[in-house]
């Protein structure tokens, strides 16, 4: 069968880094992220929105579940538009209760994911928990 000429090629990267449980695990990681995005030649228009779902999932993981976290990356890009996912894995609920917890300074970070994000949600699977965070761009 031959090829239709409207046909669209996508291409797709894809990257995956640990995150560690450690304090500045998350401006290293947003650097490593940048670079990353940048080699893909991501849009400038989601650029800086993903770096900052980055922050929100990975400072998550870190604070709230058990080691280890994971960061993937998937980028398809072509055709009418191009998407970047953002998942985090991790070990699942550290059991850390937020008592005394200042709200002035967390608990915004999901909030943030979903103003960003065009789609988002979390997964519970065998291994733990993945929060992941899709940024389309025409």
């Amino acid at each position: 069968m031959a090829a239709q000429p409207n046909t669209l090629i996508r291409a797709a990267c894809e990257h995956v880094c640990p995150v560690p449980p450690v304090p500045g695990a998350v401006p290293a990681v947003r650097r490593r992220v940048a670079a990353v995005l940048a080699d893909w030649s991501v849009s400038p228009e989601i650029m800086d929105d993903s770096l900052l779902v980055v922050s929100e999932l990975a400072t998550n993981a870190i604070l709230h579940a058990r080691p280890p976290a994971e960061l993937r990356l998937s980028w398809q890009h072509g055709g009418t538009g191009s998407t970047l996912r953002v998942e985090v894995t991790d070990a699942g609920p550290a059991g850390q209760s937020l008592v005394g917890v200042d709200p002035d300074e967390h608990g915004r970070g999901e909030g943030i994911v979903h103003a960003l994000a065009t789609r988002h949600g979390i997964r519970v699977h065998a291994g733990g928990v993945t929060r992941w965070a899709e940024l389309a761009a025409a």
